[in-house]
């Protein structure tokens, strides 16, 4: 009897000897006490078309996370939770498959602007990476400032480690306040686009050629690659060359095309085979991406994503959040709650497009050039006039001057029935003179008469094979301009960065001054038609606002 009292006393000592050194984990539960807590969802698929169909089904705000198996297959599994239920169990090590765990960027959701930058240390001797972050990091924020009017520094970045001894690796995660993207198909647009000097140079280098023109040529059939439009570049190069903003001038593109070529340098690099490629990897923009995550590490290695020694950025802590779950949320693309007041998109998907995308790829041919990357910041249509005009970002090169103005934003003016086009500006000096630029005619193919033969209602298909009817071309005046009105307000939406925002707070007003400029020189010329059907004050104030 008392050798079994004895036997069973060992077992119990060596049971809590056990527990002791392996505590039993505990389990999320939220409490009445903590209010804030989202009930527990835990749900794991092999399939990741299984996890997002199980999204839709549930009421709290899931997120579907990549597992990563630690075998040679690299095999995947999918797992639904909420951000809260994740951070619980994340750096507990109590679930060793949480080691390599990745954000999964739905399709069509809003993200962050993100960027994955990795190079071979041997191949690249004399590399910096600190410094080519550096760089990197001041000119997306410079892009940010001149293609959205989105203030942005180095404050504003998380910044993220994993390099070893081999290989110099980071994830760059941009925080502007309250700013985000429509979609990563959006943010990896931007990033091509502001990445195509580089792109160029890299070509160049592996030719190992450099045609004078070679530049322009390679620009030009970019911008159309990514804008998914067909237009004839040839009547669009004539049309521009009467232009003096636009001139072609040996002297001048050869020293844009240097000035570009020691501005991007830093980010070509060599492979592992010495071949040239990019510092930043432009394959993580692709639908439904899994993007390894703060604290993990790839399966089959113990290197994890860490915070750089070089990042500046410093989250603020809500009332029960640790400064490392700061961290950790600031971390995910999709976490975008706090960033949503401004929804950044880009024009080369069209999502900006006026009733004449056409023409809107014919402006920003005029305002893209010669390393000058503008763009289209928003339209306004006037159907009485027929008039479209667009407020130019990025571009400021005025014939007034004969320069680009140092701050001040231009306008370029499309007369529809005239079938030609002129530069206004938002320059004080311009304005009190009245300035406007000679007259430039349309290219015959983007000209309305042409339009109408083409197609009498047009259709456009997206990237995923859907159509959607376009406006019909004029059918009569009162409907283009509702169908103006309904695109305004579609802008809106997918556009929301307000005006008050911009940098001239005056552009608003200058712009509708140079739109009633126009209406009144029509006026003018055509007093017996429309002497009782001006635009007024209040419409066009309504339509600038939206």
């Amino acid at each position: 009897m008392k050798r079994k009292w004895e036997e069973r006393l060992k077992k119990v000592e060596a049971l809590a000897s056990h527990y002791e050194r392996n505590p039993l984990p505990p389990v999320y539960r939220p409490k009445l006490s903590d209010p804030f807590l989202p009930s527990s969802v835990w749900k794991i698929f092999c399939r990741q078309a299984e996890a997002f169909d199980y999204v839709k089904t549930c009421k709290e705000d899931v997120h579907v996370f990549a597992l990563e198996k630690n075998t040679q297959s690299g095999q995947r599994f999918y797992l639904v939770t909420t951000y809260k239920e994740l951070w619980f169990y994340y750096t507990k090590g109590y679930k060793t498959s949480l080691m390599h765990c990745y954000e999964v960027i739905p399709e069509k959701d809003a993200c962050k602007l993100y960027f994955d930058l990795e190079f071979y240390k041997p191949a690249n001797p004399g590399a910096d990476g600190k410094s080519m972050v550096a760089k990197l990091i001041e000119l997306v924020n410079q892009k940010l400032k001149e293609l959205y009017d989105v203030n942005c520094s180095a404050k504003d970045v998380l910044n993220l480690d994993s390099s070893t001894d081999e290989k110099f690796s980071r994830h760059l995660i941009f925080l502007p306040q309250k700013t985000v993207f429509k979609d990563n198909i959006h943010v990896g647009n931007f990033v091509r686009s502001i990445l195509q000097p580089a792109i160029r140079l890299m070509e160049s280098k592996a030719a190992a050629v450099v045609p004078e023109e070679a530049g322009h040529v390679l620009q030009c059939s970019a911008d159309a690659g990514l804008d998914g439009s067909v237009t004839n570049l040839t009547a669009i190069e004539d049309a521009s060359k009467g232009w003096p903003a636009i001139a072609h001038k040996t002297k001048e593109t050869e020293t844009s095309h240097q000035r570009e070529n020691s501005e991007f340098s830093f980010l070509i690099v060599n492979d592992k085979e010495g071949n040239k490629q990019l510092f930043v990897d432009l394959g993580v923009y692709t639908k439904n991406r899994n993007f390894r995550m703060y604290k993990s590490s790839k399966a089959g290695k113990n290197v994890i994503l860490k915070i750089a020694k070089d990042n500046k950025f410093v989250p603020n802590c809500e009332k029960n959040v640790s400064l490392e779950e700061a961290y950790f949320l600031s971390s995910l693309i999709c976490n975008t709650v706090c960033y949503m007041a401004f929804v950044l998109t880009d024009s080369m998907e069209g999502y900006q497009d006026s009733p004449y995308p056409e023409i809107d790829y014919f402006v920003r041919s005029l305002v893209n050039k010669d390393g000058v990357q503008g763009g289209i910041r928003r339209w306004n249509y006037f159907s009485l006039e027929e008039i479209l005009v667009y407020d130019i970002s990025g571009y400021r090169w005025c014939e007034n001057i004969g320069r680009a103005h140092k701050s001040n934003n231009i306008m370029i003016l499309v007369d529809l029935k005239k079938e030609v086009w002129y530069q206004k500006c938002h320059d004080p000096a311009c304005r009190e003179k009245n300035f406007k630029s000679q007259s430039f005619p349309l290219p015959p193919r983007i000209c309305l008469p042409c339009l109408f033969k083409e197609e009498e209602e047009c259709t456009v298909m997206d990237e995923r094979n859907s159509r959607e009817e376009k406006v019909k071309p004029h059918s009569n005046a009162s409907d283009l301009s509702k169908s103006s009105v309904s695109l305004e307000e579609s802008l809106s939406q997918d556009f929301l960065l307000l005006d008050s925002q911009w940098d001239n707070a005056n552009d608003d007003a200058c712009f509708l001054e140079a739109t009633e400029d126009v209406e009144l020189a029509e006026a003018a010329n055509d007093s017996v038609n429309y002497a009782m059907e001006d635009v007024p004050d209040e419409v066009l104030l309504e339509a600038l606002r939206t």
